[in-house]
């Protein structure tokens, strides 16, 4: 790991996001979970926003970019990476994962919370016998030919990442996070998308006034791509 980061190995049957939110206020920003499996990549990492709730939740978008950075570094050219917002993970249409983002349930909208999580789960070995058509919609690192892109070289590449991420949002601001998260949504014609200062999701058809807003928070409160009787993302 990168030297700003503190690793806690779990075993094979730990949750890294439910361990890190569980320890989150003892052990400090930068420490990052990380579970040894052979199927999924799943880590998680604290963090200590200085920001109040409402706008620090944006930590969400750094984290998914340092997660598409950290698969682009290994997938193979002209493999397209993409968001469904505000947390799925796409390879050329097959969802392979996504992030997910806590805070403490006592923390208040307009004071900086006490931490915040940032998880993730990507597919890495497809682990079911059956032909891969039966689920159209899923896929994982194996079948995208990213070769040895395994557990430990995505959570490694992705803690880079997020160090680039984090040091850009607090040297620069926003707008550069912003901009690299919205420029990975997946693509709907003639729809134009903003973020706004809480984090929320504002759309435009082209042509026209009528907008459209999507909440963070709720957005948040349960994550698209995760199935919890598998624990681990959809089929």
């Amino acid at each position: 790991m990168p030297p700003p980061f503190t690793l806690v190995r779990l075993r094979e049957s730990r949750d890294a996001f439910a361990h890190a939110t569980d320890i989150a206020k003892a052990s400090g920003a930068g420490t990052l979970t990380y579970v040894g499996r052979f199927d999924l990549a799943e880590f998680a990492v604290v963090l200590e926003p200085s920001e109040p709730l409402r706008t620090a939740r944006r930590a969400v978008y750094a984290g998914m970019v340092a997660l598409t950075d950290a698969l682009r570094a290994y997938a193979p050219p002209n493999k397209e990476i993409a968001i469904d917002w505000p947390d799925a993970i796409r390879v050329d249409g097959g969802l392979v994962g996504g992030g997910r983002l806590s805070w403490p349930p006592s923390a208040k909208e307009d004071k900086p919370p006490r931490w915040l999580v940032f998880g993730a789960m990507i597919r890495t070995v497809t682990m079911s016998d059956t032909d891969a058509g039966v689920y159209p919609l899923a896929s994982a690192l194996d079948q995208e030919g990213f070769g040895e892109a395994g557990a430990v070289q995505v959570t490694e590449s992705f803690a880079r990442h997020l160090m680039r991420a984090l040091d850009g949002w607090q040297t620069d601001g926003f707008d550069g996070i912003a901009r690299e998260f919205l420029g990975r949504l997946s693509r709907e014609p003639q729809i134009t998308h903003v973020i706004a200062d809480n984090g929320d999701l504002i759309t435009r058809r082209i042509g026209t006034e009528v907008t459209a807003r999507q909440d963070l928070r709720k957005g948040l409160l349960s994550p698209s791509w995760l199935d919890p009787n598998l624990g681990g993302p959809r089929l």
